[in-house]
């Protein structure tokens, strides 16, 4: 006989984004878990943006052409994809109550997905949390290879074109580290944050919270870009803006 779960606590989107202000985040113990805890580790990981590791084998995939990448396309199948169990993660920690409150910010405008297509499959991604100048990378899932280092380095010149300051990758892994990933301590972490939201704490601190990067900039750049700011631009289906953005700025 299945025992019966306990009810759902829901979180609320806005003592949310003041948790991340202060550096702290959700999680919940697995997928079916009823609520959440916070987090606030004394090593943060974090990406330099302009510390990308852009190999000679993802810069191969991204000329190749093999993958279309969308943003904010499909946001709730990737958190679902994500939050999916997989052979290499047979557990996640998104529930049902961070799942919908990334819904919800993601219809305010905070939270964004970018998506990384084989044809007209889901091949992988990720999804994170726009907040000033800083972003929360929060997840990211691959059912291609590749596809996951694909929408990452999209972000990373996503951010970079949108003057974002810091990308925080939460939790250093073996994966994150070969894309140039590093672990701070929690102090300079907070400085780290403190700056990318400003003085009023991203508005938070007069009830307004706001995005101040603009995550949609390298949409609205020329493509491809003039020769002096896309020098070595490599042209293909996989927008040439963001290559020109990366080799423009990484190894």
């Amino acid at each position: 006989m299945s025992r019966a779960q306990p009810p759902q606590q829901e979180l609320d989107p806005d003592l949310v984004l003041r948790a991340y202000a202060m550096g702290v985040f959700p999680m919940a113990d697995h997928r079916t878990a009823a609520s959440v805890y916070w987090v606030e580790p004394k090593l943060r990981g974090v990406l330099p943006l302009d510390g990308f590791h852009f190999s000679r084998s993802l810069r191969k995939v991204i000329q190749s052409g093999r993958f279309r990448l969308t943003v904010d396309a499909a946001f709730e199948r990737i958190i679902q994809l994500c939050a999916e169990s997989a052979a290499d993660r047979p557990d996640t920690w998104i529930n049902g109550p961070i799942e919908r409150v990334f819904l919800e910010l993601h219809r305010r405008g905070f939270a964004h997905s970018v998506e990384c297509w084989d044809g007209e499959t889901l091949a992988g991604g990720l999804y994170g949390l726009a907040l000033g100048r800083a972003f929360f990378g929060e997840s990211m899932v691959t059912r291609v290879p590749n596809a996951s280092k694909v929408a990452f380095a999209h972000l990373v010149a996503r951010l970079q074109a949108g003057g974002f300051t810091l990308l925080d990758c939460q939790f250093i892994t073996e994966h994150l580290s070969t894309l140039g990933a590093i672990e701070i301590p929690r102090d300079d972490y907070v400085a780290l944050l403190a700056g990318a939201l400003g003085d009023s704490a991203a508005g938070l601190s007069v009830g307004a919270p706001s995005v101040d990067g603009d995550f949609f900039a390298l949409d609205a750049l020329p493509d491809p870009l003039p020769p002096a700011a896309g020098a070595g631009t490599v042209s293909g289906p996989l927008s040439r803006k963001v290559i020109a953005q990366l080799l423009g700025h990484t190894s």
